[in-house]
């Protein structure tokens, strides 16, 4: 152990003040929950929200759910109420807690030992500091920062994932449940036709094969409407975890028809382009690499060295003057040089930079994929809307007068009610296809894979 005197004090004192300017680092009031929300609200056109007070989540709730649900308000909701994506902020709070501890050095040590024999005793006292965190703080300040806000990105990527499968289940159930409606009247149309088939028989107008067609249409009908019924109850399930609702809350409106479709379809000339700068996976993709460059360089700076302690020392012995001094702690690279260190960050970096060129090929051709589903769905949708529908009620309007000009029997009345109605039914599906392709293409450009984001590292 060297000693010194009082220029070693003041040298301490510079390391002492460096230390605690580098302790100044503090978490923020609002966790960073102001930059996702204004993430999310760029792309979805909705905000977060994380209120600490229960009764004023609910209040807001309530109030959506006094109207008919619309896409929005359900989206609303879902951010507001979701207890999932509340269960996915604490990841937030988890890297900012990371970021704000990387500010900071080590605690100081202090040693103490007391020897004592021969008639003498001999004291030693010791405050060592951690040189090499000190002088590495800035790098390792700049990583966390940066996967703080990579896990910004990807809190606000989950908002915007919620945020797309509440409209697509929203618009799910509401064609479900409109669909239900028709397979009624369809069971009904079918339950008067084996009736009137029944009494027809009966009185010999009618054969047993007709009949026992009739009957079966019938009994098919009621298998349908039964499935119909469960596929709306599951449907609506599906929206309600999604939204987050509780007993009373449960008991909501749905509008009785899905909206009408657009009088022209969106056209998107740049969209591999917006894709690129807007889709949160591709950002979070390119935080990492940057976070992992970063990272690679801190590495090989300290791959040698990374123990470096420096402190003050005092010792006292019995019958002579105290003496002070400093003492320097220096791990040897003897055994391990680093090399291994290096190399598995050089491997990880590449990782992320070959993760990094996939994500943005996949967010390529999943937009050009999306967009093709849109402009078909629409397409197919209008035709229906335009051409198919109208010629089946042209057809059913011909059919009826020909009836009531007793040219056509009863049974091809129903039959051809029967036909009109499942063509409705099919107008009804493409245009729930058509708004469910919608919300594909918008999530495939703002916000990541229209597969499966949870998928993404």
């Amino acid at each position: 152990m060297q000693r010194t005197s009082t220029p070693v004090l003041t040298r301490m004192a510079v390391i002492l003040g460096a230390a605690f300017l580098a302790g100044c680092a503090s978490l923020s009031g609002d966790g960073g929950l102001n930059d996702v929300s204004a993430l999310t609200q760029a792309r979805v056109g909705q905000s977060v929200q994380l209120n600490k007070e229960a009764m004023a989540d609910d209040k807001t709730v309530e109030q959506l759910l006094a109207k008919p649900l619309t896409a929005e308000s359900a989206v609303q909701i879902a951010l507001l109420n979701s207890p999932a994506l509340k269960a996915s902020f604490a990841d937030l709070g988890v890297a900012e807690a990371d970021f704000v501890q990387a500010g900071r050095v080590r605690n100081p040590s202090f040693s103490f030992s007391r020897v004592r024999g021969g008639g003498e005793t001999e004291i030693d006292r010791g405050v060592m500091f951690d040189i090499a965190g000190l002088l590495t703080l800035p790098t390792r300040s700049r990583i966390e920062k940066g996967r703080y806000e990579q896990a910004k990105l990807q809190a606000a990527a989950q908002a915007v994932q919620l945020a797309a499968d509440t409209r697509r289940a929203y618009f799910t159930a509401v064609a479900a449940a409109q669909s239900a409606a028709f397979a009624e009247q369809v069971r009904g149309a079918a339950e008067a036709g084996a009736q009137l088939a029944e009494r027809m028989t009966r009185a010999g107008n009618w054969s047993k094969l007709d009949k026992a067609r009739e009957r079966a249409f019938y009994q098919d009908a009621v298998t349908r409407q039964a499935r119909a019924r469960h596929e709306a109850a599951a449907c609506r399930e599906q929206l309600i975890r999604l939204l987050g609702l509780r007993d009373r809350q449960q008991d909501f409106v749905l509008p009785d028809r899905l909206p009408d479709l657009p009088a022209q379809p969106q056209e998107i000339n740049n969209a591999e382009a917006m894709a690129l700068t807007r889709r949160l996976d591709v950002l979070i993709a390119r935080r990492d690499s940057e976070a992992t460059a970063a990272s690679l360089g801190l590495t090989k700076a300290s791959a040698f060295i990374n123990v470096f302690d420096a402190g003050y020392a005092n010792k006292s012995t019995s019958g002579l003057p105290r003496e002070n001094g400093y003492e320097v702690s220096l791990e040897l690279p003897v055994f391990d040089w680093g090399g291994a260190k290096v190399a598995r960050a050089e491997a990880l970096y590449m990782q992320s930079v070959h993760r990094t060129t996939d994500v943005a090929v996949r967010a390529r051709s999943e937009v050009r994929e999306a967009y093709s589903a849109y402009r078909t769905a629409y397409d197919i949708a209008r035709h229906y809307r335009d051409d198919v529908v109208p010629l089946r009620k042209q057809i059913s309007d011909e059919v009826l007068l020909r009836y009531n000009g007793m040219l056509a029997s009863v049974f091809e009345l129903l039959a051809d009610s029967r036909e009109q109605l499942t063509s409705v039914n099919t107008a009804i599906e493409t245009q729930r296809d058509f708004w469910i392709a919608d919300t594909r293409l918008q999530n495939a450009i703002n916000g990541g894979s229209t597969t499966d984001t949870r998928t993404m590292p």
